[in-house]
């Protein structure tokens, strides 16, 4: 293949980064982009090319080489039924769904299909995240504490949760992705929210939700999440080992040990460029470093949705047994 034909399901910020990075590329052509509001999908177009299209089947007409799944959480489903239909490689944006019954059809219907396809977990491009796994390679881990505290995203959808699906599944997901590939998998989770919204009129989640995990290992930890706070605070793990404590967020890595404290500096927008680029290098049959195939991706959507659930409920809720469905960091 030469030039990749790219078409886009969505214009809102998401779609937008995605389209910026791949306008980048030498090798793609952003042929569309579809969007229920045609003014975001035209602006899109207008900025990065490529036509508008009244719906997704218009769009799939053009025989596009890959179709980017950027939509809100709610308008999951039809849309990568249809891509899985037109037998067209597929990059979903994260979370999956908001809920797990849609994720576990669409994993289903990519696997009989054999699809292409990969979700935006970018963080598993981070260099430090490779580092942290050959750290913790020899070292058993004992302890993690995981956390998401931060302000309500500007879009209306978000305080909702028959929306949005919570914000452990739209907003924490980064980090649920992150235990699964340096811990191991979770098998049992008990969780409480709040059960009150933040302060935005018809906001119906829990301000703050708060998790304890086991995990397959015989590792514990927590899960924090919050969603009151003007500014973005803090979004990351710490995971203590035999000797060894490591603080991970998308901008570096702090390495605790022995001989001291070490930091190294991550490239979050570097990530974010690798993760389309590794996509497109698969679409084009040149590259094999998809690391969240829609099959992976189903496993931290189950964790999500399982300490959305408990939160709910108030009951430990027990994950199906770890198969780690293939977890890779890099190459």
């Amino acid at each position: 293949m030469g030039t990749c034909r790219v078409g886009l399901v969505g214009a809102g910020g998401v779609a937008q980064r995605h389209a910026e990075v791949l306008s980048g590329f030498e090798d793609v052509e952003l042929v569309g982009v579809t969007d229920v509001a045609h003014d975001a999908a035209a602006d899109l177009a207008g900025r990065y090319g490529g036509q508008v299209f009244p719906d997704v089947g218009e769009l799939l007409a053009t025989a596009p080489d890959a179709v980017y799944v950027c939509v809100p959480p709610f308008a999951h489903g039809p849309v990568e039924e249809a891509v899985i239909d037109a037998g067209v490689p597929m990059f979903v944006e994260k979370p999956v769904a908001i809920d797990l019954d849609t994720a576990e059809r669409i994993a289903e219907r990519v696997a009989r299909r054999g699809l292409l396809t990969a979700v935006g977990h970018h963080w598993r491009y981070l260099y430090v995240v490779e580092q942290a796994r050959e750290l913790l390679a020899d070292r058993p881990v004992r302890l993690v504490s995981g956390s998401w505290l931060d302000k309500v995203p500007p879009v209306a959808w978000w305080t909702r949760r028959d929306r949005s699906g919570g914000p452990v599944v739209e907003q924490a997901a980064h980090v649920l992705d992150l235990i699964r590939v340096l811990v191991g998998e979770i098998t049992e989770v008990t969780a409480y929210g709040d059960g009150t919204p933040p302060p935005v009129d018809g906001a119906d989640i829990d301000s703050v939700t708060v998790a304890a995990a086991r995990f397959a290992n015989g590792a514990v930890g927590t899960l924090t999440a919050a969603c009151v706070l003007g500014w973005k605070h803090r979004a990351g793990l710490e995971i203590v080992a035999d000797g060894l404590a490591l603080t991970l967020a998308e901008d570096g890595l702090v390495v605790c040990d022995a001989d001291g404290q070490h930091r190294y500096d991550a490239d979050p927008d570097g990530a974010r460029v690798a993760v389309d680029r590794a996509f497109v290098d698969a679409v084009r049959g040149v590259g094999d470093d998809v690391r969240v195939p829609y099959a992976e991706a189903l496993g931290t959507q189950r964790l999500a949705c399982a300490v959305a659930e408990s939160a709910r409920t108030g009951r430990a809720v027990a994950l199906p047994a770890p198969s780690r469905m293939g977890v890779t960091v890099g190459a």
